[in-house]
């Protein structure tokens, strides 16, 4: 099983069956502040809809299409992080991330997400990593930013989100720039 120590105080777990139950628990208390910016919330209703999110996660790992993990912080699950699809001709990949409500303000993202960019340049060779928020999500829009990330453009009306179309900040990350500032 994948695992990354971040810090003395965090570690990224690749998710795995066991973690539905805590993972749905996390969603479900944090379901307001999450619907604002992610459409799959309203489609977690139970906790055997988490289960078949994981299911679906373990087969894209297992065939080295992408990555999904459990934020632990504090040996509790704060959060999912990982890699969508990486693109293994082109050696790039897109990071996406959600925090529970309650772990939002200490900087644990920050930390994940620069594990993950680390990860990516670092042991699996790729070339690049992109990020990509929607422009009112400032929270989210503050990672890359903090890491250096090169705002690269917005796609317009890139994603329906319930009701209504959001525009997407899009963020980028060569390894060569990665290594020049880490």
């Amino acid at each position: 099983m994948f695992t990354y120590k971040v810090d003395e105080e965090m570690e990224l777990k690749l998710i795995e069956l066991g973690d539905a139950e805590q993972v749905f628990e996390l969603t479900d208390s944090s379901r307001e502040s999450l619907r604002t910016f992610l459409r799959w919330v309203d489609g977690t209703s139970k906790p055997e809809d988490t289960k078949e999110f994981i299911q679906a996660g373990l087969r894209s790992f297992a065939e080295n299409k992408s990555m999904t993990t459990v934020i632990l912080y504090k040996n509790e699950i704060a959060g999912v992080a990982g890699y969508h699809e990486i693109n293994w001709t082109n050696k790039s990949v897109s990071i996406g991330y959600w925090l529970g409500q309650k772990y939002q303000g200490k900087g644990i993202m920050l930390r994940a997400v620069r594990a993950l960019t680390n990860y990516a340049f670092n042991r699996l060779a790729l070339n690049r990593v992109e990020i990509r928020a929607a422009a009112e999500n400032v929270k989210s829009r503050a990672i890359p930013e903090k890491l250096n990330f090169k705002e690269e453009g917005c796609i317009r009306q890139a994603e329906w989100l319930y009701d209504h179309y959001v525009d997407h900040v899009v963020y980028g990350m060569l390894a060569e720039e990665w290594q020049e500032k880490h």
